[in-house]
């Protein structure tokens, strides 16, 4: 007996009824519940660490490891490989940036607890920790792992000191500091060129360095389709294209639905339409009102594409989270535009099919991520929370999808082949 006749006959059981003085006897529908109880009722694997947050750990962890031993020649030629054969996450993360982050982050995690404390600028560790980044720079002078390292590191700091705010409700000093980060960076970063050594690694934190260069504008498109065209792969390149070509960067409306059109029309054999959902990811929760522009079947086309040629289930977490955590929850800054809001209701309706046809695995932490619209630079408390959080919205949003069959007592089985509803 193959598996679906298996699972089917579980689901529906044997086929009964009941007669009585010749007649038929109806069954008598179960009272509905108030409070399904969800252990029961909801049949799926959660997983508190997904392969995607264990292989993002491992080459994290690898890379800060590396540089605290001092082993630059040994991380340099990690490095180089895994950007040379372009291996990334099930999320798009590149592992070549995932090993320069960890080899950076003792120094921005210090930058970061200072500023936090408030008084970064007086702090001994930070310009010491600094200065011995600047020093290994200068005895690798010509290696652009170690420069890319060092020129990210002072973005990351330069991040740490503007914060995600507006520009006005922005300290004159915490901009200043900005400048003066993104400058040098730009600084470390001038003698390489992306592109001549074939490195995404490179040419990605070239891009990322935008945001801190006056001279930007005419450029972004153009240094963000040589990265794309360099690795097509990865989406999270795609996904800050979209970012940047908002207005409170270096774009519009319409050049941000241009070049997501463009950018799916040279990526369509990887991505099909997806690569038109990555560029308006993180742009539709920066700023929901770019929904005005966007093409809505093409979108959830794209949606479809991704999860299809998905092998693993974090993007299904990832677009079911997004659709219905992320987007609900800047829905109402578009509460003045109908156009736009139509256009997110839309976006959230699909949280159903994704969750029913794609989704058979919980992770929670993808789900808690989603409460902060996945923004990087937000603070958490801990891993353990996150988890904790994004289970307890997880569970909120089935019984918003699914409540009515729970609460008929009816149990929901998730499974690779999709969602079956075994009846009560």
């Amino acid at each position: 007996m193959s598996f679906i006749t298996t699972l089917k006959t579980r689901l529906t059981g044997p086929q009964t009824s009941k007669r009585s003085n010749g007649s038929a006897a109806s069954r008598a529908a179960p009272a509905k519940l108030e409070h399904p109880n969800l252990d029961e009722l909801l049949v799926i694997p959660v997983s508190k660490e997904p392969h995607e947050e264990r292989l993002r750990s491992y080459y994290f962890n690898k890379g800060q490891f590396l540089s605290r031993q001092e082993r630059w020649e040994d991380l340099t030629q990690i490095v180089i490989d895994e950007d040379k054969h372009r291996n990334a996450s099930g999320g798009g993360m590149p592992v070549a940036e995932l090993l320069c982050q960890g080899a950076r982050s003792d120094v921005v995690a210090l930058a970061e607890h200072l500023l936090i404390d408030g008084a970064p600028e007086e702090n001994r560790p930070l310009s010491e920790a600094i200065s011995a980044l600047e020093n290994i720079l200068g005895e690798h002078s010509d290696n652009h792992v170690i420069a890319t390292i060092v020129a990210m590191a002072h973005l990351d700091i330069a991040w740490a000191w503007r914060g995600t705010s507006s520009i006005r409700d922005t300290p004159a000093r915490n901009l200043e500091a900005f400048d003066l980060h993104c400058t040098r960076a730009r600084q470390v970063l001038d003698p390489f060129c992306g592109i001549e050594l074939d490195s995404p690694l490179v040419t990605s934190a070239r891009c990322a360095l935008l945001v801190g260069n006056p001279k930007a504008m005419d450029r972004v498109a153009d240094d963000y389709e040589d990265l794309i065209d360099l690795a097509p792969t990865q989406q999270r390149h795609i996904r800050a294209l979209g970012h940047h070509m908002l207005p409170q960067w270096f774009g519009d409306y319409q050049k941000l639905e241009l070049e997501a059109r463009r950018t799916a029309a040279r990526t369509q054999d990887i991505w099909g339409a997806g690569a038109y959902t990555w560029a308006f990811f993180d742009a539709l929760l920066v700023d929901p009102k770019c929904a005005n522009t966007l093409d809505m079947p093409f979108f959830l086309e794209g949606i479809r594409d991704i999860l299809e040629r998905s092998e693993d289930q974090h993007n299904a977490n990832l677009f079911a989270s997004y659709t219905a955590v992320s987007i609900p929850k800047v829905a109402h800054l578009c509460d003045d535009d109908m156009q736009a809001r139509s256009a997110l209701e839309q976006i959230q309706k699909a949280a159903q099919w994704i969750m029913s046809e794609h989704l058979h695995e919980l992770h929670p932490l993808v789900w808690g991520h989603a409460m902060e619209g996945f923004d990087n630079q937000a603070r958490i408390a801990s891993i353990d929370a996150l988890f904790k959080q994004g289970r307890e919205k997880a569970n909120q949003v089935f019984m918003g999808v699914f409540g009515e069959q729970m609460r008929k007592g009816n149990a929901l089985i998730f499974t690779p082949q999709g969602l079956y509803v075994q009846q009560a």
